[in-house]
């Protein structure tokens, strides 16, 4: 498929699997349009566009025109100048890579990341925190990521695909909407009573099994096989780890057990203060989760052909 459709496609995709709901979702994208109509001349010529059908600013096409043909991709987790070399190696060993694909943001998707983290207000308000503590405690975080991101070179890796004419672009939330979703219905199904019995499931999936092999397995941080885990939140989407302050609320809102990608110290600090059980159930394997997930469902259009690195593994489900 074209290239332009393949990134739309992601998209409806990435909105069908929102934990929010398409309804919240359609909701931010009236919002958008509407605070757009408002803007100057100059305001809009500054604005990015795609924000008004795309919810999720962590993901672009950052090179090629979007009329490319699609059959054969590099997709790895990380994408680096070193990957976009080794995209032009392959091809001059008869490859034929038509598109490079990053997990993780890059260029202006990585700039824009704080912009994605919005979404977690409503996620957390959804698992019972007044939207005004979410709003409030969110909107700290945010701003700090925001300016976290002002030093980066962010259009590295882009320029390296721009010199070598290969077409580039990242797929982040709505992969990440793909295993939260997947994970929390797989876990809501299960009904698990201890902590151990939610690692017994996760080491069930396939991705979870491969990183258990490279000492990259699921682990309990804050609590033990026989605690038992209450409520369980997948908390996997949203750009990256919120607010550090917003365990109090959860733990108050009823949320016994949390399980995440990845987790800070200061994040696990005031997790342990609660008295919240954490599972990590690992950063690359959950990612390759959501991508195999979202690929799933892009193949039913058209199956492309993929080509792994940088800690991706495709795995496919009937």
């Amino acid at each position: 498929m074209k290239l332009k459709k393949l990134y739309e496609l992601v998209i409806e995709k990435g909105i069908e699997q929102d934990p929010r709901g398409k309804a919240c979702v359609k909701k931010e994208l009236q919002k958008i349009k509407k605070q757009y109509d408002t803007f100057s001349k100059a305001e809009k010529e500054e604005f990015d566009i795609e924000r008004m059908t795309n919810p999720y600013s962590d993901t672009r096409i950052l090179q090629g025109t979007g009329n490319e043909e699609i059959k054969k991709v590099l997709l790895g987790i990380d994408i680096d100048v070193s990957e976009v070399l080794l995209a032009d190696k392959l091809n001059e060993k008869g490859e034929k890579i038509d598109l490079i694909i990053s997990h993780h943001p890059e260029g202006k998707a990585l700039a824009a990341l704080y912009q994605v983290m919005y979404m977690q207000t409503d996620i957390a308000h959804l698992k019972g925190v007044p939207i005004t503590i979410a709003e409030n405690l969110m909107q700290k975080r945010i701003t700090e990521i925001e300016r976290r991101l002002l030093s980066a070179n962010h259009t590295k890796t882009s320029d390296a695909a721009k010199l070598l004419n290969i077409p580039l672009m990242c797929i982040h939330t709505p992969a990440d909407n793909h295993v939260a979703t997947y994970l929390q219905n797989l876990i809501d199904k299960k009904k698990p009573d201890t902590i151990g019995v939610v690692l017994e499931i996760l080491k069930e999936i396939p991705e979870y099994k491969i990183a258990i092999k490279n000492n990259a397995g699921p682990k309990i941080i804050n609590g033990n096989n026989n605690s038992r885990c209450g409520k369980v939140f997948i908390d996997m989407t949203g750009g990256t780890e919120g607010s550090k302050d917003i365990f109090k609320n959860l733990a108050q809102a009823g949320i016994g057990t949390i399980v995440c990608m990845h987790l800070s110290e200061e994040h696990l600090k005031k997790v342990k203060e609660e008295n919240i059980n954490a599972v990590i159930a690992g950063h690359i394997s959950s990612d390759t989760l959501g991508l195999n997930l979202l690929l799933d469902s892009l193949e039913k259009k058209q199956k492309l052909d993929v080509v792994e690195c940088s800690g991706f593994t495709r795995v496919r489900r009937k």
